[in-house]
């Protein structure tokens, strides 16, 4: 019988890495165990994102940085902040970045896809995911992805984004169009990061992709069939225990430091 093909995110290949504990947590558990609040950067990231996506709603014309900003607080939550003052704070920063980032960026042309969800077999996995957008230039497709960390990103950082990568794999099958550029538009520091995949570059996140794929598939089966869940799905403590969502179920990740405040990895 022919391997039935695995399907893969990137947000699931993530947590596979970080700790196969919150994965088994994320997606096997059931009843979920309990996640904690919400994170005000992943707030504020949420924000931006859907003041864009409402921005190429609108027609061409109406695109402009002051309808964008304004959308920021059309959107807007205080999910995760200290309290109202520094919401406010970071609202108008958002509603800054989003300003400048349309004026400085040529948004009248019509996206392909804006949060598209793509999903295509390639090799021994079903890749797919949710695209901020995709651009046609000339008769190419772009993968564009939008940052709001605090930190500016680099080409090696476009270049080694499994995320990006999968994406182009999903999205040059989905929508039958060449596509190997993918960019990081980081609005805090109005930068792209932009990357030129090869067909060897792809193939390189595709094998990387399906070895993950491989191991914790591996590790779902033996668990359905009895394995010790202890010892398939151990905890991988670390920095990144500061700000799990499933910090309260697991005495190793308390064990490591004190949990971080919701608001801790907001930029200064």
């Amino acid at each position: 019988m022919p391997k039935k093909l695995i399907k893969v995110t990137p947000s699931r290949l993530g947590v596979w890495a970080d700790c196969r504990l919150r994965f088994r947590m994320t997606y096997l558990d059931r009843p979920t165990p309990p996640r904690g609040g919400p994170w005000a950067h992943s707030t504020m990231g949420a924000v931006v994102h859907n003041a864009l996506k409402g921005l190429f709603d609108l027609p061409a014309d109406q695109r402009t940085p002051d309808r964008a900003a304004a959308l920021v607080g059309t959107h807007w939550k205080d999910d995760g902040f200290a309290d109202r003052e520094q919401a406010m704070v970071f609202r108008e920063r958002a509603a800054g970045w989003v300003h400048d980032y349309v004026r400085g960026t040529d948004v009248t042309e019509e996206p392909v896809g804006l949060e598209r969800w793509v999903s295509a077999p390639v090799g021994t996995i079903i890749a797919e995911g949710r695209v901020d957008r995709i651009d046609q230039r000339g008769d190419e497709l772009v993968i564009v992805d939008y940052k709001t960390g605090r930190h500016a990103l680099t080409t090696d950082d476009a270049r080694g984004s499994q995320a990006l990568a999968l994406y182009v794999l999903a999205a040059r099958r989905t929508l039958r169009k060449p596509c190997t550029k993918v960019e990081l538009h980081h609005l805090p520091t109005g930068t792209v990061a932009a990357w030129e995949h090869t067909e060897e570059s792809l193939a390189r996140h595709l094998s990387r992709a399906e070895e993950s794929a491989d191991e914790f598939q591996l590790a779902i089966d033996t668990l359905a069939a009895g394995g010790d869940p202890e010892v398939l799905f151990p905890a991988s403590p670390g920095r990144q225990c500061g700000w799990c969502d499933f910090r309260r179920s697991c005495p190793t990740g308390q064990a490591t430091g004190p949990a971080l405040d919701p608001w801790a990895m907001l930029s200064p």
